[in-house]
């Protein structure tokens, strides 16, 4: 069963990584329900997400190779530091250093405390509330070319909030953009490219340390998940940029705060144990 559960998971994790609806909060979740009945753990998430970062780049191929080049460029004074793709070479950069700060210092809270159900589904609704306030109320007329130092710092503190399972990546940061002012279309691709070097960061990190040690499912069948997920994170980001050039995050917010209170009935009626 482990390789047929670990397709399922790598289904899960491809899609819901990139929907404001927490890949990590669902693998646990669903992980509860599988015939293993286990938490898949904090080490098979970040594995995972190198499949659908994958998706990341392979889907931002080009602005991604842009942004590096021109990045470089802005070192060797080919090109201009202002440049808008050098600027956000840098803030990418400065955006990633509170998550990779507190991943270092929170990391066995991470592993134990916050794998509590208890907490993913308050996490679930209260970041289901602030979503659906920073959509409703965020002025969205900032684009990607005006994110400055600051808001780039903001919003790595922001993206830093999803080393909690049922915060979201996506979610966390795309809201703060979203309260920041910026567009549906901008805060979420800057969400994206803000991911790229802490999901491999720390996707490799534990790959680097669960090799060759025990956990809830082998490294070949963790591999056969992150396959998966790099295929169904492909398709749900091509979904979810043309989704909201024209829609709100709304059908989002009722999701996480449906799961989030069925799952506090669940736990309450020892259905499942936090």
């Amino acid at each position: 069963m482990g390789f047929l559960e670990a397709i399922i998971l790598g289904l899960v994790q491809g899609l819901t990584e990139f929907l404001p609806i927490s890949s990590s909060a669902h693998l646990r979740i669903v992980g509860e329900f599988l015939p293993s009945a286990e938490d898949p753990g904090a080490a098979f998430t970040a594995i995972t997400q190198i499949g659908t970062e994958l998706a990341v780049v392979v889907f931002f191929r080009r602005t991604i190779a842009r942004i590096i080049g021109r990045w470089f460029g802005s070192l060797t004074g080919r090109v201009p530091r202002n440049d808008p793709d050098a600027r956000m070479g840098w803030l990418v950069i400065i955006g990633s250093i509170p998550i990779g700060i507190l991943g270092i210092l929170l990391q066995d809270t991470i592993r134990t405390a916050f794998r509590s159900l208890w907490l993913v589904a308050l996490m679930l609704i209260v970041f289901g509330l602030l979503l659906w306030a920073a959509d409703h109320f965020g002025k969205r007329d900032r684009e990607l070319v005006d994110i400055t130092p600051k808001h780039g710092v903001l919003l790595g503190f922001a993206q830093a909030l999803a080393l909690i399972p049922g915060v979201s990546r996506s979610g966390a940061t795309t809201s703060a953009g979203l309260a920041l002012g910026y567009t549906r279309s901008a805060a979420a691709e800057y969400a994206f490219l803000l991911a790229v070097p802490a999901v491999f960061a720390s996707g490799f990190y534990e790959l680097y340390s669960s090799w060759g040690e025990p956990g809830a499912y082998t490294l070949s069948e963790t591999a056969v998940a992150t396959v998966v997920a790099f295929f169904v994170g492909w398709a749900v980001i091509a979904f979810l940029m043309n989704y909201i050039k024209t829609k709100s995050f709304l059908p989002f917010v009722i999701y996480r705060l449906v799961l989030g209170v069925v799952l506090m009935i669940l736990l309450a009626a020892g259905v499942l144990t936090a």
